[in-house]
């Protein structure tokens, strides 16, 4: 008899076929989904084709998923470029699933739109060429980031080979206080365990807390799995997962759950009411810090965007801040995917619309849906910086130079607090402004 399974362990030995795996063995792996954008995708079709034959065809058209989204709204030709180099591979390959910018398709950043369209189903695994492809853990699903080299052997065989890794486990019980969102308990977790803390392991969360959380939320902690080193985050399915993707997918999906006795390489435990609003200082994840201990950091700008924060509940949180004030630096604003972007217009706080909260507030509000500063980008790229600027930003990552300029300091925050430090100017606790 095998011995009891974690829930990644459970989806890998599904999909390498076998009745049971455990950390540390090396399994060939089935591939369920393969995404890749405008920035990796290139390098992967053009592996691709230099081992596979210019003519070879991908192993399932229908499990490619090609989202330009990175470098898109901008006028510099190379990336214009990358851009070609999708389309022609789609059209190539009759892929079904190019969400092509400039087309009623375009749907954004991708690792939301991966869940809008209802690729991120539980039980199944997601390849994808970017380090948050760990996102659609949230969806009971193995979702890991891999290179274009990978990629590319993905393409041709449909197959990978994995090393199945340990999982730990982090537990939030109680309920998460009004003015906590899922940002502020993920940058205490990696504060505790550093950026290199999860290395190659799974990070599973659960708890009382996590249940409570929306399905935005959940996505939110698995997103930044890979800012602890871990190679994927995920979380049980229960009804609130079912609830999205039954207006998602139609496709059907045999979620996992831990075995009773499944072993954890190791399981810290949280009490959610005891926390604070947390910020990770410039330049690392895992450099935290309490809003409320950082008031003298004086700000040039905020930002609310990506696909940690630009989703449409960070939209709405913050525009429960904003409501009736007004914002003290540059403050922009960037939705993830066109459907959020809808959904300034059609999502309300006390009766306004949240664009026209953010409009009287005094932000800077993108026209369009796409990663724009989060990865920096071309200089003409919204809400990039451009110089020694200090922003406090909703983002996943802080490095030297991840937003544009290398003297630029970032600081990630939540939507709250990033909210409430654009009407100061400072880095604000969000409990200032909250009931």
């Amino acid at each position: 008899m095998s011995a009891p399974m974690t829930m990644t362990e459970k989806i890998l030995a599904r999909a390498a076929g076998k009745v049971a795996v455990e950390p540390g063995d090396n399994v060939w792996v089935r591939a369920d989904v393969l995404m890749t954008h405008d920035v990796c995708g290139p390098g992967t079709i053009g592996i691709f084709k230099r081992e596979f034959g210019r003519q070879a065809r991908v192993w399932d058209p229908d499990k490619v998923v090609l989202i330009p989204d990175h470098y898109i709204f901008t006028r510099d030709e190379k990336a214009h470029r990358n851009v070609d180099i999708l389309r022609d591979f789609a059209g190539e390959q009759a892929i079904p699933h190019l969400y092509d910018v400039g087309t009623p398709r375009y749907r954004g950043v991708c690792h939301i739109a991966l869940a809008e369209e209802g690729h991120t189903r539980p039980g199944e695994v997601l390849f994808g060429t970017d380090s948050h492809t760990c996102t659609a853990g949230a969806f009971n699903q193995f979702a890991t980031g891999i290179g274009n080299t990978d990629a590319a052997f993905v393409l041709g065989t449909g197959k990978l080979l994995l090393k199945v890794p340990p999982t730990m486990r982090f537990v939030f019980d109680g309920e998460v206080p009004a003015y906590i969102l899922a940002k502020d308990l993920v940058l205490h977790m990696i504060g505790d365990i550093g950026v290199d803390g999860a290395t190659y392991r799974a990070i599973e969360f659960a708890g009382e807390a996590v249940e409570r959380l929306t399905m935005e939320e959940r996505m939110t902690l698995a997103n930044m799995v890979i800012e602890a080193g871990g190679k994927n985050g995920i979380i049980a399915c229960d009804e609130t997962t079912r609830a999205y993707l039954r207006t998602r997918t139609r496709k059907r999906f045999e979620p996992v759950a831990n075995d009773p006795g499944a072993r954890f390489l190791a399981e810290r435990r949280y009490d959610a009411g005891a926390l604070e609003p947390t910020v990770a200082k410039p330049h690392s994840p895992d450099k935290r810090a309490l809003a409320r201990e950082l008031g003298d950091v004086r700000l040039t700008r905020a930002y609310i965007g990506s696909c940690t924060g630009g989703k449409i509940t960070d939209f709405i949180n913050a525009a429960r801040v904003l409501q009736g004030r007004r914002v003290a630096v540059d403050t922009f604003l960037v939705p993830a995917t066109t459907e959020i972007s809808r959904g300034l217009r059609s999502e309300t706080v006390d009766g306004r619309p949240l664009l026209e909260i953010f409009q009287d507030a005094g932000c800077q509000i993108s026209p369009d849906a796409s990663c724009a500063a989060c990865l920096g980008g071309p200089r003409d790229t919204f809400g990039r910086i451009n110089g020694p600027e200090v922003c406090i930003s909703t983002t996943n990552r802080n490095f030297p130079g991840r937003m544009g300029a290398k003297e630029g300091q970032v600081y990630l925050a939540s939507p709250y607090t990033v909210a409430a430090s654009a009407v100061t100017g400072r880095i604000t606790d969000p409990r200032e402004f909250l009931p």
